[in-house]
């Protein structure tokens, strides 16, 4: 093993990249260090580790998917960037020449040391974890008090692009396109929690973070809420609460205690959102209707009533059985009781055979697709298990 320094990454013979499990605080100030005194920056390694959690990654073929090599992120002047977005006039800050590609500019808000600390999160996640589910981070400036992220550009924007506030004359997502973006999504957490070491907790899984190409696969973006998890014996860890509101585990919220499975959580909201074309939070609906996660249980406790989940926009073109499971998987995600939720690994097989019954000319007409595989009935999707009283309610 090579020599180490503090905040640097460490590789083992066949374990993959490993971060030295400080604190964020003190990751924070040895960067900071490194930059009042101009002794380098951080090094961008790909993650080729093959352990994994019990299901493993997938590439959708039934392989395990390995994480793509990356350069490391390049750190641009600020002249640089607003050259190549022309001085930053254009809405989406779409750059390209010098770069020798569409690149996406994020200029932070200037909101003091908290502001910083996530820019530096941000910039030292995607600069050591790389996957294809995972947004990749070209470079970043630190030119004075500008603080700049310059992404891959991913044209079709956001999930709640497509998934809210549509004109008349847009096209609704298709149902099998919502199953391939809850597919790469679990993908994407999945080499969080599972490849990544120690694991990452993402924080701020949500359908704004969620960016598609012009094949609406997806990428988690926005990393600067990133933590990471629990090692050894400990079962959690301990921070101030943040999120977005609607989004976070009920847990988490009353606690402080972050884990896994508070993740978990953030993306069962995502597939109730992707279900029901409803927004997470929506103050624009009546009252009673305006949480989604609250507003959806009267419905998971019935399997007849799941079909009145489903976003009426999709105008019944969905496979009925394979909307009960993803039903149910969801479900499964939001139990209040964070050990009730399933793993990562077991989402993302269950997520990929529903993608693949999803292309099947048979739609909403009461009509069933193949058996369930076992790897479903391996998430114990019995339905008298989906609304559970907990101490949360």
């Amino acid at each position: 093993m090579g020599k180490k320094r503090d905040g640097d990454l460490r590789k083992e013979e066949g374990r993959g990249e490993i971060l030295s499990h400080e604190s964020e605080d003190k990751l924070v100030r040895i960067i900071l260090a490194k930059e009042e005194a101009g002794s380098g920056r951080p090094k961008a390694h790909a993650d080729n580790g093959e352990d994994g959690c019990k299901a493993g990654p997938s590439d959708g073929k039934g392989k395990n998917a390995k994480s793509p090599k990356a350069g490391a992120a390049r750190s641009f002047t600020f002249r640089e960037l607003a050259a190549a977005t022309r001085g930053f006039k254009q809405v989406n800050l779409i750059g390209e020449g010098g770069f020798g590609r569409l690149v996406a500019v994020k200029q932070l808000n200037h909101d003091g040391q908290q502001g910083f600390q996530e820019f530096i999160v941000e910039v030292l996640m995607l600069s050591l974890l790389h996957h294809s589910n995972l947004v990749t981070l070209f470079g970043y400036c630190t030119d004075g008090d500008q603080r700049l992220l310059v992404y891959e550009y991913m044209p079709m924007g956001s999930v709640e692009d497509h998934l809210f506030d549509l004109k008349p004359n847009e096209e609704p997502l298709s149902w099998s396109d919502r199953m391939k973006i809850a597919v790469g999504a679990a993908r994407g957490l999945e080499y969080l929690h599972c490849k990544a070491n120690p694991p990452v907790i993402y924080r701020d899984l949500k359908s704004a973070n969620i960016l598609l190409d012009n094949d609406f696969n997806p990428k988690l973006s926005d990393f600067g809420l990133a933590k990471l998890g629990p090692v050894g014996d400990n079962t959690h860890v301990s921070t101030r609460v943040m999120g977005t509101y609607g989004y976070c585990a009920p847990e988490y919220a009353m606690s402080g205690k972050l884990t896994l499975k508070s993740d978990i959580y953030c993306f069962g909201v995502v597939l109730m959102e992707l279900i029901t074309g409803r927004r997470a939070i929506d103050t624009s609906k009546k009252p009673g209707e305006q949480n989604l996660v609250a507003w959806s249980r009267q419905f998971l406790k019935d399997r007849r009533k799941f079909v009145q989940l489903v976003d009426p926009r999709l105008e019944g073109q969905f496979p009925l059985r394979c909307l009960h499971h993803a039903i149910a998987i969801t479900a499964m995600c939001l139990q209040e009781q964070p050990n009730f939720r399933p793993l990562i690994g077991d989402i993302v097989v269950a997520l990929e055979y529903l993608h693949s019954q999803s292309k099947t000319p048979e739609v909403h007409k009461g009509r069933n697709v193949e058996e369930i595989p076992r790897a479903l009935e391996n998430l114990g999707l019995g339905f008298g298990i989906l609304a559970p009283k907990s101490k949360y309610q």
